[in-house]
């Protein structure tokens, strides 16, 4: 497994950023992986080989570049929940500031990167993301139509995405989430927005997971959530155009 640290010209700076990928003759699809709110880490490192090492190559930016580089603020090996109020209070103020029109911006920029690179397939890409890295897939999706076919989200807030971003989604959708983030009323209402814009999907709450649980360095860690994630990610992009 080869792993690149990069930089992504943005237009805001240079987004520092990590690359995995298979040794492969050929060239792979491209897959966009956005990060939950702690960032860059071992397990996001640990997650993207996993995923390359099944064909693919996996770029996984920064999203917090402006404020410096990963990790941006200082992470225990291990985030239990007692650790978690204080290291919101750091985070909070990044992601507010990491407004949608950061977000589309960015996007552009990884994009743009991602698809020029020498070892990525020509053709569309796919696009998941953890927690907030999740809202920020469905919102790259929705930009890029013809550039993403496929997008999963995890454990992420996609419902503050808007029913009119939802709804700009062309490519395949996965969205799995928390028990503990989302009532089954709630799901229902999410998924009338998809069902009413005839995407092509699959939404579904993970039972007994909660928010986090595919992140194996926190408390939320559930084995059995992030064997789903990948029992759920894997077909999803394998079905894709380009992709098979």
């Amino acid at each position: 497994m080869h792993t690149k640290t990069l930089q992504i010209p943005a237009t805001d700076g240079q987004a520092d950023a990590f690359a995995a990928f298979p040794d492969h003759k050929e060239r792979l699809p491209g897959v966009l992986m956005y990060a939950d709110g702690f960032g860059i880490r071992p397990v996001l490192r640990e997650m993207a080989c996993e995923l390359a090492g099944h064909g693919y190559y996996v770029l996984v930016p920064n999203l917090f570049y402006r404020h410096g580089p990963a990790p941006v603020i200082g992470l225990p090996e291990h985030i239990g929940e007692e650790d978690r109020p204080a290291l919101m209070a750091q985070l909070m103020p990044l992601i507010e500031a990491h407004t949608t029109e950061r977000v589309l911006r960015d996007a552009d920029a990884y994009l743009s990167f991602l698809t020029t690179r020498p070892e990525v397939a020509a053709g569309p890409v796919a696009v998941t993301g953890y927690c907030i890295g999740g809202l920020l897939a469905v919102r790259t999706a929705a930009a890029h139509p013809g550039q993403v076919a496929a997008v999963a989200a995890f454990h992420g807030p996609v419902g503050a995405a808007g029913p009119e971003t939802l709804a700009e989604i062309t490519a395949r959708i996965h969205l799995g989430h928390a028990e503990s983030d989302l009532t089954s009323e709630a799901l229902g209402e999410l998924n009338r927005v998809l069902d009413a814009a005839k995407a092509d999907y699959t939404s579904e709450i993970y039972p007994g997971t909660v928010h986090g649980f595919t992140m194996s360095d926190t408390d939320a860690f559930d084995p059995a959530g992030l064997r789903r994630h990948w029992d759920r990610l894997l077909p999803l992009l394998a079905g894709t155009p380009g992709n098979s």
